[in-house]
């Protein structure tokens, strides 16, 4: 029963932060996207699938960060560039990532370009707090035995790891603070994590 009574007050959290928050930064939202369009013509959002809870995929939405054609860069950038296709083989980011735009990189460092991932949680395929939403090639790469772990609840906007170093965590540690805070989630650890996420953002700590 108390099992029952967390997860309906996780959703209805979820439900009811994101539905009042959407509604009072919409005029950020909006301003976010006349910048992305003035700066370089195309879409403003980006969706790229990820795994969410029961191991199913879904487009998880951000806004776009990067050029139009950025997977091309991408590939000709890592085959001129061994020590950056070793990074990226690595963490599965870049620190210096040429693909970036003027305004991509002020979303990336204040970590606004996830908030479109509000639509995610309103949609159901994410919550508020949980895991990192990943792609399937880091599940099978680094989760082994957590995957299926993984996999028994919704990923998050924030999380335990983005409140623990981000970034500048290895992918390890990332995996095993991914797997503490599903063994030992609560409604109220959300609010905590959810709270310390606003400090780390405004320090803008770990974040490229």
């Amino acid at each position: 029963m108390s099992n029952f009574c967390g997860k309906l007050a996780k959703t209805v959290f979820d439900y009811s932060l994101t539905a009042v928050g959407t509604v009072c930064i919409s005029p950020l939202l909006v301003y976010i996207a006349y910048r992305i369009k003035k700066e370089d013509p195309g879409p403003v959002f980006f969706a790229h699938e990820r795994i969410g809870k029961d191991g199913k995929p879904f487009p998880c939405y951000k806004f776009r960060s990067m050029v139009v054609n950025s997977q091309e860069m991408l590939e000709k950038y890592l085959a001129e560039n061994s020590d950056a296709r070793a990074e990226w083989e690595r963490d599965f980011k870049l620190k210096d990532d040429p693909r970036i735009t003027p305004i991509g990189k002020v979303l990336r460092r204040t970590s606004l370009d996830e908030l479109p991932q509000i639509f995610n949680v309103l949609r159901g395929e994410m919550s508020l707090v949980g895991p990192r939403p990943v792609i399937q090639e880091e599940l099978d790469k680094y989760y082994g035995e957590t995957a299926k772990l993984y996999a028994s609840v919704k990923p998050g906007i924030t999380g335990l790891w983005q409140v623990s170093g981000r970034s500048d965590l290895g992918y390890d540690q990332r995996v095993a603070l991914d797997a503490e805070y599903i063994k030992h989630r609560s409604f109220w650890g959300d609010v905590v994590i959810l709270w310390k996420t606003i400090g780390v953002v405004l320090m803008k700590k770990g974040a490229y």
